[in-house]
């Protein structure tokens, strides 16, 4: 049995962030798809956007984390990374009136540009390129189905044949791997398109979809955009079927809820919503990706150990009375960690929070009540009989 000092489950950028993280440790990433960013993360539009609005923990924990994403990728992969800056364009008169009142509480610098608001920090990546050279030295295990899993012995013991100290789960919306109530997810389904277009887009512009500058010369004058995303939540009960978040290779065959029509419709209504930002000459589309987002209900992403809810309920069982425990007297899983609920920020947020993990794991540096499991658990636990 091979043994590693951590192995990741998910690879796609909170796992290959947290691998980049690890990368002088014996780490293993796996993944259900035969490649890295094949699910969500591939399908992303990968924009580095700031979060506009009246000052919050959320607010504030989107914007540390873009400062510091910027900065990550233009350092370690350069290649895949452009800043030319974000037009922001209300959507109507309303949507003008709000970010005029939000100008107190805006962090970064902008300007006013044609019918919209332009933020110089504003920027987008190539996320399978970020993806890959994330985890470029990382030992993988692609196409790889977990159907056992244990903790014998003070290790983590996979499918009878990769044995791990640590066990950091980045799974996204499929949660199957994770036996708790309390961490409930919802998957919402989305399309990003990459087009070709003799238009030269010199910025990315947001409006009621988010259309990337040309950051790719091709043939024929023309070059690459992207356009994205499309949001869908369907209403499968995930207790009787996870077909489509557990099936690997999601964009090489159609599911069972994203079918050939979604996907057709999701096409169009990028095109059209594009249109409305500016028009792209001779356009043509080149591809279009789909994945799940994984989103919690408060928005916030999920970071840290998890809680063992019957163990603490045993120690504690008048919790269910709405006694309160402090947080640090529950009890975790040994040695199982999560990075997950990174809803459509995934890129802006995951560079900050695996730092944040890892340095939880190695130094014990305490996670934010705000972004651990904790806040989960206990708004679950007042909620049972």
């Amino acid at each position: 049995m091979i043994t590693y000092d951590y192995i990741i489950v998910g690879a796609g950028i909170a796992g290959s962030c947290v691998a980049f993280e690890l990368r002088d440790q014996n780490v293993l990433i796996i993944d259900k798809n035969e490649d890295i960013a094949l699910g969500a993360s591939g399908a992303a539009g990968a924009f580095l956007n700031p979060l506009l609005g009246k000052s919050n923990d959320f607010k504030d924990l989107v914007n540390k984390s873009l400062v510091y994403a910027n900065d990550f990728y233009k350092s370690n992969i350069p290649q895949a990374f452009y800043n030319p800056g974000i037009v922001r364009i209300p959507k109507n008169d309303e949507d003008r009136d709000k970010f005029i009142s939000y100008e107190e509480d805006n962090v970064f610098e902008y300007k006013k540009l044609d019918d919209g608001y332009f933020f110089p920090i504003g920027s987008n990546v190539i996320p399978e390129l970020i993806c890959k050279k994330l985890c470029e030295n990382i030992k993988k295990k692609m196409s790889y189905e977990i159907t056992d899993l244990n903790f014998i012995d003070d290790f983590w013991i996979i499918n009878n044949e990769l044995k791990c100290k640590n066990l950091i789960l980045t799974t996204g919306a499929s949660t199957k791997l994770i036996k708790e109530k309390y961490f409930n997810i919802r998957a919402v389904w989305g399309a990003k398109i990459d087009v070709s277009t003799t238009t030269k887009v010199e910025y990315n512009y947001h409006k009621e979809c988010s259309v990337s500058s040309s950051y790719e010369k091709l043939e024929n004058n023309k070059y690459k955009v992207s356009i994205g995303a499309t949001h869908h939540r369907f209403t499968c009960d995930k207790d009787i079927c996870t077909y489509c978040l557990d099936t690997a290779n999601i964009n090489k065959i159609y599911q069972k809820s994203y079918d050939k029509t979604i996907i057709n419709k999701d096409t169009q209504s990028l095109l059209e919503k594009a249109n409305d930002i500016i028009a792209l000459d001779d356009l043509e589309v080149l591809n279009l990706k789909v994945g799940a987002r994984a989103c919690s209900y408060d928005y916030f992403p999920i970071v840290g150990a998890l809680i063992d809810s019957d163990k603490t309920l045993e120690v504690y069982p008048y919790l269910k009375k709405g006694s309160k425990v402090p947080a640090d007297k529950f009890i975790k899983y040994k040695n199982l960690f999560v990075l997950n609920g990174l809803g459509g920020r995934g890129f802006v947020l995951s560079p900050y929070l695996a730092k944040v993990l890892v340095n939880n794991i190695k130094n014990n540096e305490i996670v934010d009540d705000k972004i651990s499991s904790n806040r989960l658990f206990k708004r679950w636990v007042r909620k049972i009989k």
